[in-house]
C-alpha cells in the first residue's frame, strides 16, 4: 500500500538535515563523556537532565530513522548499535531513554503523512516515547477519530518526550477485535510519578494515563499497519520495510551491549590495581581472575557478532528486493535476544570477580549491575520468548508472534 501525502501538492519547508549516518554516530561519540558526567545526576533526578534533552535534539543522534524527506539520516540498521553503545557505556538510563526516542522516530514512519507532519514538520528534533501494550488501553470509535482511555507502565524517557505513542483494542470494521496505535502530543496524557527502580533509575519510565481524550483519525493506524512488511511511501529506504518489532530488539540488544562494555571496562581499570585485602597480592595476578576476563571479554566479542550479524542479515533481504520470511525474522529477534543474554552473562562475570568492594554504591561497577539486571527485563531481552519463536520456525512450525 503506499500513502500519498497530503501536501503533496504544496511546497514543504526546506527542512535541514540532522546528518548522515557517520555523523550521527560520531555526534554519539562526543556526547558519551558529557552522558557519563551526569549519570549520578541523572539517577537523582530518575530522568535525564534537561542538558542531556537539549544534546540530544541539537545532536539529532535519535533522528537514524527519520525520513529523509524530514531531515532523518535514513540511516542502516548497524548504525543504531553503533550509536547506542558508546552511549550505553557512558550511562545506562540515558541511553535507554534515547533508544525509545530512536526506536518510536522509526515506528512513526508507518503512519500516514500527515501525522508525520504534526510531529516532525514544525519540530523535526521532536522525541517521541511510548509503549506497546494494547490490553491496557481501550478506544471507541467517534467522528473524526477515537476517544481513547488507559494506563501505561514502563513509558521510558516519556518526561522528556514531545509525543508519545500507545497501543489500544477497539472494534474492528466487521465487529472483531483490533489493535490500534494512538500518536499523542504531551498536553493531552499524564505523566505519573511511578518510576522507583533499582535499574535504569534514570531512565523516566514512568506510567501514564488518559482519560477520555480524543484522537484524530488520521494520527492513529493498525497494528496489522505497524507489522506490515512493505513500505508505506514509494522509494522508502530499506529500514522502513523492516518487522518493526522485530528490529526493536536489535536496537535494545545494542543498548545492552553498551552498558556490558562500560561494565567491563571499569573492571578492568579496577582489577589492573586492585590489591587483595587478604593476600596483599595483586588481583591481577590470579589466574582465577584471567578466567572471569576471558570469559567476559569472549561473551562480548560474540554479543557483537550475533547484533551486527542479525543487522546485516536484515539488510540483504532488503536489498535483494524481497521481504523476510517467518523464520528469517524470528532468527532476527533471536540473534538480537542473544546477544543481549551475553552482554548481561559478561557483566554478572565481572560483578562476581569483583569482591566486595563493588556492592557500594560509590562504585560505578555497580550501578551498571543494575542497568543491565533491569535491560534484560525487556520483552526483546527474554529468550525464552524469542528462542521459542527462532526454534518453531526452524523447525517448519508457523511462526507463534505475531509481532514479528
Amino acid at each position: 500500500m503506499t500513502i500519498q501525502s497530503a501536501l503533496k501538492n504544496e511546497t514543504r519547508p526546506q527542512i535541514e538535515r540532522a546528518g548522515t549516518a557517520d555523523e550521527l554516530i560520531k555526534r554519539a561519540q562526543e556526547l558519551a563523556p558529557a552522558l557519563r558526567e551526569r549519570a549520578a545526576e541523572t539517577i537523582s533526578l530518575r530522568q535525564p537532565p534537561e542538558a542531556t534533552r537539549l544534546d540530544v535534539k541539537r545532536s539529532g543522534i535519535h533522528r537514524l530513522f527519520q525520513p529523509a524527506r524530514f531531515g532523518g539520516a535514513d540511516a542502516p540498521f548497524r548504525a543504531a548499535v553503533d550509536v547506542m553503545r558508546p552511549l550505553g557505556e557512558a550511562c545506562g538510563s540515558s541511553a535507554w531513554s534515547i533508544v525509545q526516542n530512536i526506536s518510536h522516530n522509526s515506528m512513526m514512519c508507518r503512519w500516514p503523512e500527515q501525522a508525520q507532519e504534526d510531529v516532525w514538520l514544525d519540530d523535526p528534533s521532536a522525541l517521541l516515547s511510548g509503549i506497546l501494550i494494547p490490553n491496557l488501553g481501550k478506544a471507541r470509535r467517534v467522528e473524526g477519530g477515537y476517544i481513547l482511555s488507559g494506563r501505561w507502565p514502563f513509558v521510558s524517557g516519556v518526561s522528556l518526550a514531545d509525543w508519545a505513542i500507545f497501543t489500544a483494542f477497539t472494534e474492528g470494521p466487521n465487529g472483531e477485535e483490533e489493535d490500534r496505535h494512538f500518536l499523542v502530543p504531551k498536553k493531552d496524557y499524564t505523566i505519573l510519578d511511578t518510576w522507583h527502580a533499582v535499574g535504569l533509575r534514570g531512565s523516566a519510565s514512568h506510567d501514564v494515563t488518559l482519560e477520555e481524550v480524543f484522537v484524530p483519525e488520521h494520527r492513529t493506524t493498525t497494528g496489522e499497519t505497524m507489522r506490515a512488511r512493505a513500505p508505506l511511501f514509494e522509494g522508502e529506504a530499506i529500514n522502513m520495510r523492516a518487522p518493526l518489532y522485530c528490529m526493536f530488539g536489535v536496537y535494545i540488544g545494542g543498548t545492552a551491549l553498551g552498558i556490558a562494555e562500560g561494565a567491563v571496562n571499569i573492571y578492568l581499570d579496577q582489577a589492573r590495581t586492585r590489591i587483595s585485602r587478604v593476600s596483599g597480592k595483586a588481583v591481577s595476578d590470579f589466574s582465577t581472575q584471567h578466567v572471569k576476563v576471558a570469559e567476559a571479554l569472549s561473551c562480548l566479542r560474540a554479543a557483537r557478532l550475533l547484533i551486527y550479524g542479525a543487522c546485516e542479515q536484515m539488510t540483504e533481504i532488503l536489498e535483494s528486493d524481497r521481504l523476510p520470511s517467518d523464520e528469517e525474522r524470528a532468527r532476527c529477534r533471536a540473534e538480537a535476544t542473544f546477544a543481549g543474554q551475553l552482554a548481561t552473562r559478561a557483566v554478572n562475570v565481572v560483578w562476581d570477580a569483583a569482591g566486595g568492594g563493588a556492592i557500594y554504591e560509590r562504585n560505578p561497577l555497580s550501578r551498571y549491575f543494575t542497568d543491565m539486571s533491569a535491560a534484560n527485563r525487556h520483552i526483546t531481552q527474554n529468550w525464552d520468548v524469542s528462542a521459542i519463536s527462532h526454534g518453531r520456525t526452524a523447525l517448519g512450525l508457523p511462526l507463534d508472534n505475531p509481532t514479528l
